[in-house]
């Protein structure tokens, strides 16, 4: 897949969470922008510190209407002890093999999966493609700054 750019109609997915609950981007359509965001792996350092700014910004997101769903190819246990852990108020998605990444661009490199964040309006139009694999702070932040937008139009 090609990367996706902003105007570009968000592909629909259907993922499970730690639960084995499938969560699919139509059922937010309509209702509140989503921030997508593809992270490579639960409990590694700079993945702990994203989940950990989304999980201290939450209700500053909540406020702006929007919701948080992470999304890594770590398994349903994985992400409930991640969950648990950190105390993480949000939804983590079970992307088997790569699917979902892929599916948005945002697979990343052979050396590491992608850390990417998508903004998702509530008509389904990509908003936000932010990519920057060492920089955790920088997704939170402009995530933020495109839903407090999004809020105001």
């Amino acid at each position: 897949m090609t990367k996706l750019k902003v105007g570009d109609q968000a592909p629909d997915f259907s993922c499970p969470d730690k639960d084995g609950k499938l969560i699919s981007l139509k059922d937010f359509k309509d209702e509140k922008p989503i921030v997508l965001y593809f992270y490579p792996k639960d409990e590694t350092a700079i993945c702990t510190k994203e989940a950990c700014e989304f999980r201290d910004k939450y209700q500053k997101f909540i406020e702006a209407g929007a919701d948080v769903i992470g999304v890594s190819r770590d398994d349903a246990e994985s992400h409930s002890k991640f969950t648990s852990k950190y105390s993480l108020p949000f939804t983590l998605l079970t992307d088997k093999g790569g699917e979902l990444a892929k599916l948005y661009g945002a697979e990343g490199n052979f050396l590491s999966p992608g850390r990417v964040t998508f903004i998702i309006d509530k008509n389904g139009k990509i908003a936000l493609n932010h990519s920057a694999l060492l920089s955790a702070s920088s997704h939170i932040e402009e995530s933020l700054k495109v839903i407090e937008k999004l809020k105001s139009n």
